[in-house]
């Protein structure tokens, strides 16, 4: 039977993981699709996956009471979503909805921290890999709530 592990070995976020861990991170994995306007995940719900788009778009959105729903990050082929599974109390930050029909490797929250848990240094390569990702999303929120609310002084 064919794994997911060539797959998420070429992919650029796991790239240059010791293979054990690795082999411990497919174990999580398994392959996903949504179809155009369907919720990869809604704020406040409990954040129990991250994704790996192989294919298709996805908005990263907020919703401002004035405003409805706002995008503040569109990613796509071979970008993460999600960073909330890995720390407490794992609610997902944004709603992340796809804008086309999207393909993504889903890997299992919970599976993975019971990992990183019993290998520490499993966890803290996630968690550096995790940093820049969240940094990214953090930086793209703040320049589009510039561009939204920043034309009103």
């Amino acid at each position: 039977m064919e794994t997911l592990e060539p797959i998420l070995a070429e992919h650029p976020f796991l790239q240059g993981l010791e293979p054990r861990h690795l082999h411990l991170i497919v174990g999580c994995a398994s392959n996903v699709r949504f179809e155009a306007g369907q919720f990869l995940c809604r704020e406040g719900e409990e954040a129990d996956q991250f994704y790996i788009i192989r294919h298709g778009k996805v908005a990263v959105e907020i919703f401002g009471a004035q405003k409805g729903p706002i995008t503040i990050q569109t990613i796509g082929e071979g970008e993460i979503l999600g960073w909330s599974w890995l720390i407490p109390p794992y609610h997902w930050h944004f709603d992340a909805r796809a804008v086309e029909l999207t393909r993504a490797i889903a890997l299992d929250g919970k599976c993975l921290r019971t990992k990183c848990e019993n290998d520490h240094d499993l966890g803290y390569e996630l968690l550096k890999r995790f940093s820049h990702v969240m940094e990214q999303r953090l930086e793209a929120t703040r320049l589009q709530l510039l561009d939204v609310y920043g034309n009103n002084s």
